[in-house]
């Protein structure tokens, strides 16, 4: 089965503490809301200590235009997306000596949160010494689902060409997207949570061989669900100035309603129970998020530290968040054998899951 030897991540250069952006809120939010202080608490519940921005916090004080951010996005895309493909393709923890860009016969780029065409993975290309040869499937749309549904992806492709080796690449620059001028406590809520983050995964079909002895996760299976006429869940509205966040309070309780016969039904397609899994690589959309997938699944809570720790330094990055749960627990090395599972939900509303082995 396809094999995950590496994640390379790269981290924007403008590190901004949970408190800062409290106080940027109260300053924007205050005037919309009477109950101000008791919406701001969300900040304070939602265990985020720190995130990082492709741009520093006095630049949100200002107005963009949609054409303004989405230059930077793909400006920051195209750098942040060279930087993540080199430490994946370095990466010593996991890899015995480095991987060529020449290597790679296809690369998987997933956004949700800038716009481009050519796609920013041609334009890498343009930067990196790729083959002119590479494959490009450039995803769009997912949403936090991305990541997890990158590997997916990715996974089929090496079911199909055994001797491949390709790259799922996620840039999500969320704060570029930020509406200075949206006073809805959807917004509220998306400034509390979410982040820039970039990272790069590289998978390998059975064909390739490995030159050491290390344990790496082998996928087994994956499934896609969608929920239907879900659409009003999460997602983006489309409009003049730009992206506007729809973020649904129902969320958590969607999870606990929905995920738990999900996991069922993918698990027992694998004849595989969750008491058997030692990982779960579970995107960290946020602290309610988490506790909801702890209470549909009965989990014990050392089970998602990983994710909880994401959660605290990062944010939530959209679709590379779980790739950053998965570099974590990859290089924590793993013992042969150890199952785990990789799932992220999204707009849709939608989830994306992998069964994972460790061999």
């Amino acid at each position: 089965m396809p094999k995950i030897l590496s994640v390379g991540t790269s981290i924007p250069k403008f590190p901004i503490q949970q408190d800062t952006v409290v106080e940027f809120a109260k300053e924007l939010f205050e005037d919309s809301f009477k109950d101000i202080n008791r919406l701001l608490t969300v900040f304070q519940n939602g265990q985020i200590e720190k995130r990082h921005f492709a741009r520093d916090v006095e630049w949100f004080r200002e107005p963009h235009t949609f054409e303004e951010k989405n230059d930077i996005y793909i400006k920051e895309a195209v750098a942040y997306g060279s930087e993540a493909i080199n430490a994946c393709l370095h990466n010593s923890a996991t890899l015995s000596q480095p991987i060529a860009h020449e290597d790679i016969e296809a690369i998987f780029y997933i956004s949700t949160t800038g716009m481009s065409t050519p796609s920013i993975e041609a334009r890498i290309m343009n930067v990196l010494p790729f083959s002119p040869y590479t494959k490009r499937i450039p995803i769009w749309g997912l949403g936090c689902a991305g990541g997890a549904a990158g590997l997916s992806r990715a996974y089929e492709y090496c079911l199909a060409f055994p001797k491949a080796k390709v790259l799922v690449l996620s840039v999500e620059l969320c704060s570029l997207t930020f509406q200075k001028n949206d006073r809805s406590k959807s917004n509220l809520v998306g400034t509390s949570l979410f982040a820039d983050g970039i990272a790069c995964v590289l998978m390998v079909g059975d064909g390739v061989q490995l030159e050491d002895s290390r344990s790496y996760p082998k996928v087994l299976g994956s499934q896609s669900t969608l929920m239907k006429d879900s659409e009003d869940v999460m997602g983006w509205e489309v409009k003049n100035e730009g992206l506007f966040v729809v973020f649904s309070r129902d969320i958590p309780k969607i999870i606990t309603n929905w995920l738990a016969p999900n996991v069922s039904r993918f698990l027992e397609s694998h004849h595989v129970k969750l008491e058997e899994l030692e990982h779960f690589v579970l995107h960290p959309g946020g602290k309610k998020v988490l506790e909801a997938y702890q209470e549909c699944l009965g989990m014990e809570t050392n089970k998602l530290d990983t994710s909880f720790q994401v959660l605290k330094e990062y944010g939530n990055m959209s679709s590379a968040t779980v790739l950053y749960v998965l570099k974590e627990i990859m290089e924590k090395n793993p013992d042969k054998g150890d199952k785990g599972i990789a799932a992220a939900l999204g707009p849709g509303f939608s989830s994306e899951m992998l069964l994972l082995e460790w061999e």
